[in-house]
């Protein structure tokens, strides 16, 4: 399933999985829109490499937690790209990583409303560009963490847990109007995200996982890549952790 001539929107892809994601897909010979925040130098770089490579790209600036912002990057990327038929939901909601008995309930919400927010206004934002083609696909970046949690992370095990049931109900309701959702769940991924854990974790995943090595952000490109092009998979949670979790 060729992907050449759509539009993406990959939110939160100036840095990390999500700047990976943004060039495989240009790669693929989508056209890209490369959602930020606070990293506006990142994200024109992002944008430059793409472009210098052939491809077709935007930066568009907005907080994946407000609605109005969401819907009006959604206008931004239709007049300046055309009509939005991938939605790659990336954007990153901080937490604090703390023991349950001390975990304060404000940072355990914000995690949750700011996870869950984020899926469900940039999914409405986007959902009319798709309906009017009776066609599209979304992707949603969860964790390995949502199945197999660890001490402190309560607010991202959660957050995450969420995201894949509201990718599945979504995946049972759009899929009679042509839209796919899907879900990619990364295990321990090299990123700037993951740089402040200490170096004796990292090996320890690493010599824990089959594959004998940890996730880099190419690796879940990849991984959505596939999900967008197979055009008979929805509702699904793809695993990209090298095996770690084999049962």
């Amino acid at each position: 399933m060729s992907l050449a001539g759509q539009v993406a929107l990959v939110t939160g892809a100036s840095r990390g999985i999500g700047a990976a994601v943004a060039k495989a897909l240009a790669a693929q010979g989508v056209a890209v829109a490369v959602n930020y925040f606070g990293s506006e130098a990142a994200a024109h770089a992002v944008v430059d490499d793409i472009i210098a490579t052939g491809g077709r790209a935007l930066a568009v600036k907005a907080d994946a937690r407000d609605r109005a912002q969401l819907e009006a990057m959604a206008a931004t990327v239709q007049a300046q790209l055309g009509p939005i038929g991938i939605l790659v939901l990336n954007a990153s909601i901080g937490f604090p990583m703390a023991a349950f008995a001390q975990y304060p309930w404000q940072a355990f919400e914000a995690k949750l409303t700011g996870e869950l927010g984020a899926a469900f206004h940039g999914c409405q934002a986007v959902l009319p560009q798709m309906l009017a083609r009776k066609d599209g696909a979304i992707v949603a970046i969860t964790s390995g963490l949502a199945r197999h949690p660890g001490w402190g992370f309560c607010a991202h095990s959660a957050a995450k847990a969420g995201l894949e049931g509201f990718v599945r109900a979504l995946a049972c309701e759009l899929g009679p109007m042509g839209i796919r959702v899907n879900a990619v769940a990364p295990g321990l991924t090299e990123t700037d995200a993951t740089a402040h854990l200490p170096e004796k974790h990292k090996q320890a995943t690493a010599d824990h996982t089959p594959l004998r090595r940890n996730g880099q952000a190419e690796d879940v490109a990849q991984a959505v890549v596939g999900l967008l092009q197979s055009g008979f998979v929805t509702g699904a949670t793809l695993p990209v952790n090298g095996g770690i979790h084999v049962f």
